[in-house]
């Protein structure tokens, strides 16, 4: 049966969640979960999550999908001990740390990979498979076809969002909110960098192509393709940050859809609550240029009429959908949104009303204009209705009772539900009726008052012996039956750990500091080999999201697990950045699978690679071998979606060059010839001052992507001289450059 599986920022969300029909709910705790924002869940909290879940058969999985630092190791351990014994039944995770750790100490909580881990294909997925996987989270780019084809092939269970926000960057490769603001997407602690307005400039000419909100994803939305997506194990619902209202509504829609009951109705229901606009999303082919909205970043609402003209100082709103009085409206007046609560509405004659279904009078202090746009952006009644549902039991369990009652015995009554048993037995005795013995009708009556409960009574077989049976005492047995079948149904599942397994120690000889290139040109390329670079890193570099894999030559640098999976046995390589790598346990997991250097996190400072070499060296008697990019523009996203082919200038992208703008800088964009894209950092990243400091990294990169053969020389002399000693002067320039986190901690 396909999973539909629900957010919950908190308490209230989750009970909304499981009310509405879900099989499963994730959410987070106060830490290493990428909604640090969110209400999310302390250990109490948890234990009664889990509990109130585990009752109505409903499964709940935690998010542990950050990076882990290394000083946060200890306390990683921790919490996955605590979230075993509480009883979680999974963990979704992006740190190689955190799912080794889960798959070689735990036996009933389940290690899922976490779309943040950027799994987009076949041979990734078969990865971690052979790792012990036991769920993979596809990345939100990848086509239906292609979800179903990995399903076919790898036979491992499967997860794909199905409805709500997207991220305009492949997940897990989003640098953009951490290196301007420092507070990384990777860390839980996204500031939404990509909802802000950018103007695009045409850098060939200078001339500005508008300010918009560019990178500003549509909302995903799926529930037309329900057919299609019953083939996946489970379908994941965004929204953790949102409250249960929506959580309600978008729950209710797709349960219905699942079970086939969902009208159109129900479907225009879904743009009621919390909406950008909607998308079908990379999941069903959407055109890249219409799955952002840059018209507005938050909640778009809905169409619901126009301003057709004035009338005793009131302005008239021809409908198209009904109005109700305390909806919540937005109207877009000259691109400028007026939002307000439409306290009170009338009539043409003056006299106010409820509700409108064709045409309405509106008092506005605000100057509007003939033919300006309402949408509702929040329906109070459906609202109401929303809430009114929040704690609703959707379904309830059978419950079967056997009462034996004879006079001079005590009251007895087999109970079973939830799967579990219990016999309970009266402390008084029962006595012979004088007059009138209890009969069956009033046990019935008694014991079926389970309103309160997730129990409906099924079946109760009882006959009459004559005996007096006290209400107060069929009340009590019912609050003791429940209560009994409660714990049993909570202590039935026993948690099991392993023991871990001595593992081999995997160490480097450490080796003299040298400097390696990645490069974007043919003339790049020239410049770095002619100034000595014996490792450069052109057109041997797989991509995370690369459409196949073919045999190569030679020594690979890859960017995505799918390439690991693919070349382990085929060509020496080293990991990329994108694999987000930010401690001793990661390195190691990448050494087990024939990594030759592990590229390190951009998001690491000085004391923590320092931390990181300190630690490996100590758990394996030797260093690790490590490569740490010190020069060039970091890449601040990747994205399937082309912002240039939304402003109109899709084929001539590649005879010009183009950046976005904001308040802080100008950012370059690269085309490249798949149509993905990378947003690269205005400044530079430079940190070849700080080379001759960073002990235990053998290995310092430097990033070439938009630089001439000249700018190339330049810097690689200037490298090449902070090697050997040779170059004394400062190179590092406070206009033009930045030291990323290397002094700073990301939050």
């Amino acid at each position: 049966m396909t999973e539909l599986l629900a957010p919950a920022g908190n308490m209230e969300a989750l009970k909304a969640a499981i009310s509405n029909g879900c099989d499963a709910v994730y959410l987070g705790m106060q830490k290493f979960g990428a909604r640090a924002y969110s209400s999310n869940f302390d250990e109490d909290s948890l234990k009664e999550a889990v509990e109130y879940a585990h009752l109505r058969e409903v499964k709940i999985y935690v998010t542990m999908n950050t990076i882990v630092f290394e000083d946060e190791l200890e306390d990683m351990t921790n919490q996955l001990r605590q979230l075993n014994e509480i009883g979680v039944d999974g963990v979704i995770v992006q740190d190689l740390a955190v799912f080794d750790y889960i798959v070689e100490n735990f036996v009933d909580m389940e290690a899922h990979c976490s779309t943040q881990m950027g799994l987009d294909d076949l041979e990734g997925t078969l990865l971690f498979k052979e790792m012990g996987a036991d769920r993979v989270v596809l990345s939100r780019e990848v086509e239906i076809d292609k979800v179903k084809e990995i399903k076919k092939v790898a036979q491992i269970p499967l997860e794909i969002f199905v409805h709500g926000a997207l991220c305009v960057s492949y997940s897990g490769n989003c640098l953009m909110s951490g290196l301007i603001g420092y507070r990384s997407g990777n860390r839980g602690r996204c500031v939404g960098s990509c909802r802000k307005p950018y103007e695009l400039i045409d850098k060939s000419t200078g001339e500005s192509l508008g300010r918009s909100y560019l990178l500003s994803m549509k909302d995903l939305n799926t529930i037309d393709y329900i057919d299609d997506l019953k083939e996946i194990d489970s379908l994941k619902i965004e929204g953790r940050m949102k409250e249960p209202a929506y959580v309600a509504n978008v729950v209710s829609k797709y349960r219905k859809a699942l079970d086939g009951t969902v009208t159109d109705a129900d479907k225009q229901n879904l743009k009621k609550t919390f909406n950008r606009t909607f998308t079908k999303g990379y999941l069903f082919n959407e055109d890249p240029k219409d799955i952002t909205n840059i018209k507005k970043p938050n909640n778009f609402g809905y169409e619901i009429g126009r301003v057709s003209g004035t009338f005793k100082g009131m302005y008239e709103i021809t409908l198209s959908e009904t109005l109700y009085q305390n909806d919540i409206i937005r109207i877009d007046h000259d691109n400028e949104d007026i939002n307000l609560s439409v306290v009170k509405l009338y009539d043409r004659e003056g006299r106010l009303i409820n509700k409108a279904e064709k045409t309405c009078y509106i008092k506005i202090k605000e100057k509007l204009s003939k033919g300006d746009i309402l949408y509702k952006t929040k329906e109070y009644l459906f609202y109401k209705e929303l809430e009114e549902n929040l704690n609703k039991e959707f379904r309830r369990f059978a419950l079967n009772l056997k009462v034996y009652a004879y006079p001079g015995s005590r009251l007895v009554i087999d109970a079973e539900g939830l799967g579990c048993s219990y016999l309970y037995e009266s402390e008084e005795v029962l006595v012979e009726a004088v007059n009138s013995p209890t009969t069956k009708e009033q046990v019935v009556k008694q014991l079926s008052k389970l309103n309160d409960t997730v129990f409906a009574l099924n079946n109760l077989e009882f006959e009459e012996y004559n005996a007096f049976i006290p209400v107060k005492m069929l009340n009590n047995a019912r609050r003791q039956i429940v209560d009994a079948l409660y714990a049993a149904k909570l202590d039935s599942k026993q948690r099991r750990v392993l023991l871990p397994e001595a593992r081999e120690k995997i160490a480097f000889e450490q080796r003299a500091p040298y400097i390696t290139a990645s490069v974007a040109t043919k003339e790049q390329y020239d410049a770095c080999i002619k100034c000595g670079i014996k490792e450069v890193y052109f057109d041997n570099i797989i991509r995370r999201n690369q459409v196949k894999y073919e045999p190569k030559d030679g020594e690979l640098l890859i960017g995505g697990y799918g390439g690991i999976y693919y070349y382990r046995n085929r060509n020496p390589f080293v990991t990329d950045y994108s694999l987000n790598v930010s401690n001793s346990e990661a390195c190691y997991k990448l050494y087990k699978l024939g990594a030759k250097r592990v590229t390190l996190s951009y998001e690491l400072n000085k004391r923590q690679i320092g931390e990181l070499v300190e630690a490996y060296y100590r758990k394996n008697d030797g260093y690790p071998a490590l490569e740490m990019v010190v020069y060039g523009r970091a890449p601040l996203l990747f994205t399937k979606y082309c912002p240039l082919k939304k402003m109109g200038q899709c084929g001539v992208c590649k005879s010009k060059s183009y950046e976005i703008k904001d308040e802080y800088g100008s950012f370059p964009i690269i085309s490249h010839q798949d149509c993905t894209t990378t947003i690269l950092n205005g400044k530079i990243l430079n940190l070849l001052d700080e080379i001759p400091s960073i002990e235990g990294v053998e290995a310092f990169r430097l990033n070439f992507t938009t630089e001439s053969g000249k700018e190339v020389t330049e810097v690689v002399k200037a490298a090449l001289g902070k090697i050997d000693g040779s170059e004394s002067k400062i190179i590092f320039n406070r206009k033009t450059d930045t030291r990323g986190h290397f002094n700073k901690e990301i939050i």
